[in-house]
């Protein structure tokens, strides 16, 4: 689940103390490439078990994704649960997924444990469908709570509608152990763990060249060179031309979000719900930060645009699920781009002895990318060897430009897809509405007639006319009912 922005009040230069370049040699145990939410993960751990700890990020820190994501964090991947059943075996699923949730704790524990300033967590996460799907939601309860040991509970329509204020939606699954928090305080939060456990960032610092041949690693900056042991990959789509064929197994897709003005006491008075709402399209995303304001991620391209230009898309986008809201003020528009895989798995394992990649993080949500922090470095440092759950998901090239065509059309034809569905549902809905209304009315009519009401349903089958006694068929020659004497007159001519 992708999510995009963080505050709405934070520049993002704040919070940013790592200002210094890689300007000499340097010989450490482990190179991370990427300051984002995984590799910074891993720096810390790895500091914390020991290790000597270089971080080398292009730009700075958080800033594309990993510092603009909505702060959604819960169990499980972008993969829906069926398919990774379906994919590696229901054992390695259980596996997977209980790796997942460690991710949601090792998030929620470095955010309160560690006192991080400003983190702003608030509970609870709700998915909700575009459509009725109460036999399949009763169903994929049933595998979370039991297979999976997951603190889920199904919401009805009418609660659902409740405590969002809309008819838009149907059915939903709520996540109680979920949580939400500052996106951006996170990341930055984690990059000071990560300083003090002894890891080094140095930002502005991009990678020429890597060579990854032999048992001591070769890393070239513009201005320095670096030996490490290991080599972590975390720079999602940012690899670069060192690491071309392996940032090219990713669709770039750029999600844009915005944050509105403050709207008042009127958006508590419509949306009671104050965790995260996402659609299980994948469309919407939204909560309410800072008391009043309203979050909402929705747009997505293949290509880079300015956020700008969206601001206007999500204002429309909210109108049509809160038409009470009417049109509200945006005050900032932001984006980011992240790494889609073609099989919906994060990438996490070892490509060569010494040179590991943590990278896919798109639509997967800050629980991935932590838990892929956690088993590499316990991978590298006590020879852990769960990452090989992920082998099943090898590196798939993500087709180039035909490929981000192709998934811009079909992103299109999802999000028309399920407008359309939508739409459908909803008529249906009403339609029985009306069905029901228009019965009781006649109900009520024939009761003040003082009739009874008609026994055959709507719909249902009509009478049969009663057939003759077989003695009756015989005696008239098995054809039809014979007429009556008046009638034979006729028949015969007489009157």
């Amino acid at each position: 689940m992708l999510e995009t922005f963080t505050s709405a009040t934070n520049s993002p230069d704040d919070d940013a103390p790592f200002r210094s370049r890689l300007s000499f040699d340097l010989d450490v145990d482990i190179c991370v490439v990427g300051a984002g939410l995984a590799g910074l993960t891993v720096a810390l751990e790895a500091a914390r078990l020991g290790a000597s700890v270089a971080v080398l990020e292009g730009r700075h820190v958080g800033w594309n994704a990993s510092g603009h994501q909505l702060g959604t964090v819960m169990p499980g991947y972008s993969l829906p649960i069926g398919d990774l059943i379906e994919r590696v075996g229901l054992d390695d699923a259980r596996e997977l997924w209980a790796m997942s949730k460690e991710g949601a704790d090792y998030v929620r524990a470095a955010a309160t444990e560690e006192a991080m300033p400003g983190i702003a967590l608030t509970e609870g996460a709700l998915e909700v469908s575009n459509v009725d799907v109460g036999e399949m939601l009763i169903s994929r309860l049933q595998t979370l709570s039991e297979d999976f040991e997951t603190e889920v509970e199904g919401w009805q329509i009418d609660r659902v509608r409740d405590q969002l204020g809309t008819a838009h939606y149907f059915h939903g699954v709520y996540y109680p152990r979920a949580f939400q928090i500052d996106g951006r305080k996170y990341i930055h939060g984690l990059a000071v763990l990560a300083r003090r456990a002894g890891a080094r960032i140095f930002e502005d610092t991009p990678v020429v060249s890597i060579d990854s041949s032999g048992i001591r690693k070769r890393i070239v900056t513009p201005s320095a060179r670096l030996r490490a042991s290991h080599i972590v990959l975390t720079g999602n789509v940012h690899l670069g031309t060192p690491l071309r064929r392996l940032s090219e197994t990713l669709l770039p897709v750029w999600r844009y979000a915005a944050v509105t003005e403050p709207l008042g006491d009127r958006l508590g008075e419509i949306l009671a719900f104050k965790g995260s709402v996402a659609d299980s399209d994948g469309i919407d995303h939204f909560r309410i930060v800072d008391g009043d304001r309203l979050m909402w991620a929705s747009p997505e391209t293949t290509w880079d645009a300015r956020p700008r230009r969206f601001g206007p898309v999500i204002q429309r986008r909210i109108a049509t699920i809160f038409p009470q809201l009417g049109k509200v003020p945006i005050a900032d528009v932001f984006g980011g781009a992240v790494g889609v895989t073609v099989h919906g798995m994060p990438q996490i394992g070892q490509l060569r002895k010494g040179l590991w990649v943590a990278s896919g993080f798109g639509r997967q949500g800050l629980n991935t990318s932590a838990m892929a922090g956690q088993v590499i470095a316990r991978s590298i440092l006590w020879g852990e060897d769960r990452w090989k759950l992920f082998s099943p998901f090898e590196l798939v090239w993500a087709g180039g430009v035909t490929g981000r065509v192709a998934g811009h059309l079909i992103g299109l034809w999802g999000r028309g897809h399920s407008a359309a569905a939508g739409a459908l549902a909803r008529y249906r809905e009403g339609a029985r509405v009306r069905e029901r209304v228009r019965e009781a009315r006649l109900a009520e009519a024939n009761r003040q007639a003082g009739t009874r009401p008609p026994r055959r349903p709507p719909g249902g089958p009509r009478p049969v006319r009663p057939q003759l006694p077989r003695s009756a068929e015989a005696q008239n020659g098995g054809g039809a009912v014979p007429g009556s004497q008046e009638s034979e007159k006729i028949r015969n001519g007489s009157v």
